[in-house]
């Protein structure tokens, strides 16, 4: 067991994947010969082919839409958009077709693919490298939607659903792709997918996150219970469709309170759905609001400004003291 980043872990649970099951494919924009623009595909070209680590044209539709026909007959692709800032022209696909396939057959096809693609910003990228639109394909009915937060959820994630008869879009936060390592068994093991995973236990509020965010999170709350002596439970929503609203709702009913945190824009952003669940569902269980710490509404800045765009540490904080002046 080594310790590994995200990308190396993403990297280890394709080969492993390619390894253990002949019908998985790889495909994307110079996934093959230049290993990936984050070199999440490094070596697999060597090591597979080229008939299983398939270069393709810069043509996103036609990546989807080549996946959904691999899947439709027996296949397991795996594809892989640069950034999910272009993955608006492969929408058609993933919204049209794969999401309809079971539907549309009355169940004699699936949809057997995964779409992969980093997503979020705090790298310092150029425009349309840094979206965090994952709500767009959270709302779309037959599509999963599957972000790690770590190279151990990562790893067992993409094995989850590269295995998974439909399809799944896996976004991965490319901020912390060689922010943190941990220890990673290869050993074929896949996480559950569906559910959330709460990474710390507290009895005064409720932190729902997922994906780079969850390092501003657990900041906070380490903050939280040295400074004001706040103990706050931290949950890693890990898949958002289906959402895992059980795990969410029974911490909340526990704490009375509850922040989201997500960088994605506000309006109509993911949080939105988790708080709307818990006004149905645990209302009566509320000592405060439910708030939402994000990004703003607006277009993801340059570099100069993206660290006055990117929610920080100390907006989770504040957002939390601010809960806890409810009696």
């Amino acid at each position: 067991m080594g310790e590994l980043t995200m990308v190396e872990a993403v990297a280890m649970a394709l080969a492993r994947a390619l390894d253990e099951d002949p019908d998985v494919v790889l495909l994307g924009e110079d996934i093959g010969r230049d290993g990936g623009v984050f070199r999440a595909t490094a070596g697999l070209l060597d090591r597979f082919g080229a008939d299983r680590v398939r270069d393709t044209p810069l043509a996103e539709s036609a990546i989807a839409g080549v996946s959904v026909g691999m899947a439709a007959q027996g296949l397991r692709p795996v594809c892989e958009i640069q950034f999910m800032g272009f993955v608006y022209p492969a929408l058609d696909q993933m919204l049209s077709h794969a999401a309809r396939l079971r539907n549309r057959t009355r169940g004699r096809l699936s949809c057997p693919m995964v779409l992969r693609a980093p997503y979020g910003g705090g790298i310092h990228a150029p425009e349309h490298h840094s979206e965090s639109t994952e709500a767009l394909f959270a709302h779309i009915p037959g599509l999963r939607v599957v972000i790690p937060s770590s190279p151990v959820r990562a790893y067992g994630l993409l094995l989850a659903a590269i295995r998974d008869p439909d399809p799944v879009v896996f976004l991965e936060p490319k901020r912390i792709y060689r922010a943190v390592r941990e220890e990673v068994a290869d050993d074929g093991a896949a996480l559950p997918l569906d559910r959330c995973a709460v990474l710390c236990r507290g009895s005064d509020v409720t932190l729902v996150s997922w994906g780079a965010m969850l390092t501003e999170t657990l900041d906070a709350a380490d903050a939280l219970s040295a400074e004001d002596g706040i103990e706050a439970e931290v949950i890693d929503v890990c898949t958002l469709k289906p959402l895992d609203a059980a795990t969410i709702r029974a911490s909340v009913e526990r704490t009375g309170r509850c922040v989201i945190v997500h960088e994605a824009a506000r309006t109509g952003g993911f949080g939105a759905e988790i708080a709307a669940r818990l006004a149905e569902t645990a209302l009566v269980s509320l000592l405060a609001p439910v708030v939402r710490v994000t990004a703003p509404d607006t277009v993801v800045p340059l570099l100069k400004l993206e660290r006055h765009y990117m929610p920080a540490a100390a907006d989770i904080v504040a957002a939390v003291r601010r809960t806890m002046e409810y009696a």
